[in-house]
């Protein structure tokens, strides 16, 4: 698992046996850094405080709260990887 910073935004990357997928970095339920967590064979990444787990693909919690992750697309092009982030209408 990768942590890393974009427009402000601190975002996860990791891969599993199902791809690479970018999440959200900080818990939301209690903001802890699920970097320090682990992923599991379910496809999900689980809070190292609390144990709660979240779906890679859905960001949707999969055990503890209701809580979501905000999932960011992710794709391979010829030249290299590229992460899906809102821009403001400034920036465009």
């Amino acid at each position: 698992m990768m942590p890393f910073v974009l427009k402000n935004q601190k975002i996860l990357v990791t891969r599993t046996s199902k791809g690479l997928f970018a999440v959200q970095e900080n818990c939301p339920h209690n903001g802890a850094s699920l970097s320090k967590g682990f992923c599991t064979k379910n496809n999900e990444v689980v809070c190292p405080l609390h144990r709660y787990s979240f779906d890679l693909e859905t960001g949707k919690a999969t055990s503890g709260g209701a809580y979501t992750l905000k999932t960011y697309p992710i794709s391979k092009k010829e030249d290299g990887w590229y992460l899906g982030i809102k821009a403001s209408w400034w920036e465009m």
